[in-house]
């Protein structure tokens, strides 16, 4: 399909940011699967995967519920979705559909996985609701959301990332997103009969040594070229913000704090129509 058939996501869903999602996933690959353990997914379970982009998660998933488990994922993206088509998983289906304007698949879902999904919809709400009505009783929702994007910070301050977070942020919401959705969870979940039974802060000091430096890392060398297919920098600004990364990637005295994810699990405990 072209890209200009493609359903397009605001960081682009090209082969480059394919690939930038693969060392996004392995990076945040420990963290994820102790969160999936803590919250229960073993094998057999039902898991519904929302915005399995390429599929990462939904392999891993995959493996953890077995032969006798199921893992659903949605996805908008054709792109995405015939990457996860590829895997040719027996225990997985992959769906191409809109999280706004289609129904989720059938419940019910014993777990439902959902990470920087909801800062990218136009309605965030109203998905927490689509997720609600396909979750199982005592089933559980969990998502890794941004809570806090402008922790995203390098010291010593480099002034070109500064500007380049903050072109980041405008472009996300001119899309109609919102970076630090993850706050507003908690009151979304308790509307449609889930009770938080967990709320981990996720945030990293890194140096350039660190794995996970790659995460970020890599999305800056993408979204550059992102910003600038959208027309908001240009080349000038773009060659400054790749200086002032290598020059902090060469020196030992350099950090980067992530920006602050929250991890929230929480159980389905009532119905949508119940009385609290």
């Amino acid at each position: 399909m072209s890209q200009s058939k493609e359903r397009d996501y605001v960081l682009g869903t090209h082969d480059e940011e394919l690939e930038r999602l693969g060392v996004q996933h392995r990076a945040w690959r420990p963290v994820v699967l102790e969160c999936w353990a803590n919250a229960g997914i073993k094998t057999g379970s039902r898991v519904l995967d929302v915005g399995a982009g390429p599929g990462y998660a939904t392999v891993d998933l995959a493996e953890i519920v077995g032969p006798t488990g199921n893992v659903v994922a949605v996805e908008r993206s054709t792109n995405f979705v015939n990457a996860i088509k590829r895997a040719t998983l027996s225990n997985v289906e992959a769906h191409e559909l809109d999280l706004m304007n289609n129904d989720l698949p059938a419940g019910p879902f014993d777990f439902v996985w959902c990470r920087w999904v909801l800062c990218f919809v136009s309605d965030p709400e109203l998905l927490v609701k689509k997720i609600a009505a396909v979750t199982h009783h005592g089933g559980r929702a969990i998502f890794h959301e941004y809570g806090h994007y402008a922790t995203w910070k390098f010291f010593p301050p480099r002034a070109s990332l500064e500007q380049f977070r903050t072109h980041v942020i405008a472009a996300w919401r001119q899309a109609g997103g919102d970076p630090d959705t993850g706050l507003q969870l908690p009151g979304w979940l308790a509307k449609n009969g889930f009770v938080v039974r967990s709320a981990i802060p996720r945030i990293f000091c890194l140096q350039p040594s660190d794995y996970m430096w790659q995460w970020p890392s890599q999305f800056i060398q993408i979204h550059l070229l992102r910003l600038l297919e959208l027309g908001r920098i240009d080349a000038t600004f773009a060659d400054r913000v790749r200086d002032d990364l290598a020059a902090a990637e060469k020196e030992q005295t350099s950090f980067m704090l992530t920006p602050l994810v929250l991890e929230i699990v929480a159980e389905k405990v009532y119905s949508q129509d119940s009385p609290r």
